[in-house]
């Protein structure tokens, strides 16, 4: 029974958001809003689960003095900054979410800036990465390089010098080639994800459940 009751609750209540999406009948909409609404004060729940998660695995790092601590201690000191001024903290001392707040001050232009950081630098491992892919060592490779070089040649006015109509050339390039293969990958991924969530409402892939 240990297995048999999570695996009827996951099939009946799949199934059940499954047809809410084909079914217009006003009753089963509105109860498929309040499992929604219920759905929602579960996520609220894990969410609490994942901050005590975290609390748990940085403090063993930091009780042991594994390698790295120190970014666990400024994990944690940081964590219990932002939940002490976004609830603790009463607004009349800068507490809660409101414009102006710490919290929101805290988040603006401390992990805001840090953000827009990281990202920069993922243009130059895309930059690297896009040179490893463009080593002609087969047809394929080819077609990929040819690809690229004409594409960013459209999006800089070199392009238009040596052609006038390059950069409408290189949107229809966008807009039917590679749309088209973009569309084929999405189709393929949409049916993994559909043939993935068949196998966990019938009790095919019992992973999350048993450990299988």
């Amino acid at each position: 029974m240990k297995k048999e009751v999570p695996l009827l609750i996951c099939f009946a209540f799949g199934m059940f958001f499954v047809c809410s999406n084909f079914i217009s009948w006003v009753p089963w909409k509105s109860v498929a809003e309040r499992f929604n609404i219920w759905a929602l004060i579960i996520i609220s729940f894990a969410y609490v689960l994942g901050v005590g998660n975290v609390i748990r695995i940085h403090l063993g790092k930091v009780s042991d003095r594994r390698e790295g601590y120190q970014y666990s201690l400024v994990t944690l000191g940081t964590l219990a900054i932002m939940v002490l001024f976004g609830i603790f903290v009463p607004s009349l001392m800068g507490g809660g979410y409101r414009d102006g707040s710490v919290f929101d001050w805290l988040f603006n232009f401390t992990f805001v800036p840090m953000q827009a950081t990281m990202y920069s630098l993922l243009a130059f491992y895309i930059a690297s990465a896009a040179f490893r892919a463009f080593r002609i060592r087969s047809f394929e490779a080819t077609l990929l390089a040819l690809t690229g070089v004409i594409v960013m040649l459209g999006r800089v006015a070199f392009g238009e010098i040596l052609w006038s109509e390059y950069p409408d050339f290189v949107e229809w390039i966008m807009g039917n080639l590679q749309m088209a293969g973009k569309r084929g990958i999405l189709i393929g991924a949409a049916l993994g994800a559909i043939s993935t969530g068949l196998k966990i409402l019938l009790g095919i892939e019992r992973s999350y459940i048993s450990g299988e």
